[in-house]
């Protein structure tokens, strides 16, 4: 019949704005709760292993990532993998150690 070929409508989503922080509902603020998802959903992702090429980095502990791919644990920030202080400090380091090659 007519009726079965047409395809059923995408259900909703639980949470429009919230995502994981739907779990606190109407509690802490909004301020707080933005803030609180954004280091959720970074700490939860996925990251590109630097060894071994592959999306397999996830955080163990608190500063501790570890690749399913390669089996290495690497210290990071607590809720990414690089911080921005790190990546300062690296280029820094390459910038001096490159102006004394000169």
């Amino acid at each position: 019949s007519p009726a079965q070929l047409v395809p059923l409508a995408m259900v909703n989503k639980r949470t429009k704005k919230a995502g994981i922080t739907g779990k606190y509902g109407v509690r802490y603020g909004a301020s707080l709760r933005k803030t609180v998802k954004k280091m959720e959903v970074s700490q939860h992702a996925t990251y590109t292993c630097v060894f071994c090429g592959k999306d397999a980095i996830k955080r163990q502990a608190t500063g501790i990532w570890h690749c399913k791919g390669c089996k290495k644990t690497v210290a990071g920030g607590a809720y990414t993998l690089n911080t921005a202080q790190a990546a300062q400090v690296r280029s820094t380091i390459r910038r001096l150690r490159e102006g004394t090659e000169v």
